[in-house]
């Protein structure tokens, strides 16, 4: 008697591609994506068409903190060589000038109601931010984190002064108040070819 071949029966695939998608679908959906990369600035408003313009802005050298990066990826201050972790302190004493020192930027005198009147403040300051073509971008972002970081943290220890609290915790008056004392100027000059230290 001949023995039968035993048939293997088949797998049903018809419905391989639906579970595909759909576990597609799950991971696309469950993933989280680090979307929360670069830098948050709020660009100036645009300017008045009916102002008269001035190209003649006149910046006096005491106020102006020049920041470098050269393609080595090494920063001068100044006229200094410092290191990246330098920075934000170095960054503080020029925006805050706090003993009115002559070769940091000029104080004067402005009224801010909700921090008692009249402030001196160094409200003409500006940080001066250029880099090499050939800086790395994350020297970059380490040198703008940095300089971020010092405002934040003038900002947080005039509001833990004034109010009692940190900044983010403030109202959106204090916040402004605050942010009239200490206004974040950096300004970022197109690359150049410098050399190395």
């Amino acid at each position: 008697m001949a023995r039968k071949k035993k048939s293997v029966p088949q797998v049903n695939s018809s419905s391989t591609a639906d579970i595909a998608f759909i576990l597609l679908i799950f991971f696309l959906i469950t993933t989280s994506m680090d979307t929360d990369r670069g830098l948050a600035r709020r660009l100036p408003n645009p300017p008045d068409p009916n102002q008269k313009k001035n190209d003649d802005i006149i910046v006096k050298e005491r106020n102006v903190l020049q920041v470098r990066l050269n393609k080595d990826n090494q920063l001068m201050v100044g006229s200094d060589w410092l290191d990246v972790r330098q920075l934000k302190e170095k960054a503080k004493e020029f925006i805050a000038n706090p003993n009115d020192d002559a070769n940091l930027p000029e104080k004067h005198s402005k009224n801010i109601p909700l921090l008692g009147g009249e402030c001196m403040i160094t409200e003409n300051h500006v940080i001066s931010l250029q880099n090499d073509v050939g800086t790395s971008y994350q020297a970059y972002i380490d040198v703008q984190n940095e300089l971020v970081a010092a405002y934040n943290e003038l900002r947080d220890e005039l509001a833990q002064s004034k109010f009692g609290k940190s900044y983010k915790d403030c109202n959106d008056d204090q916040k402004e108040a605050i942010r009239t004392y200490y206004p974040q100027k950096i300004s970022e000059a197109e690359p150049k070819k410098y050399g190395g230290k």
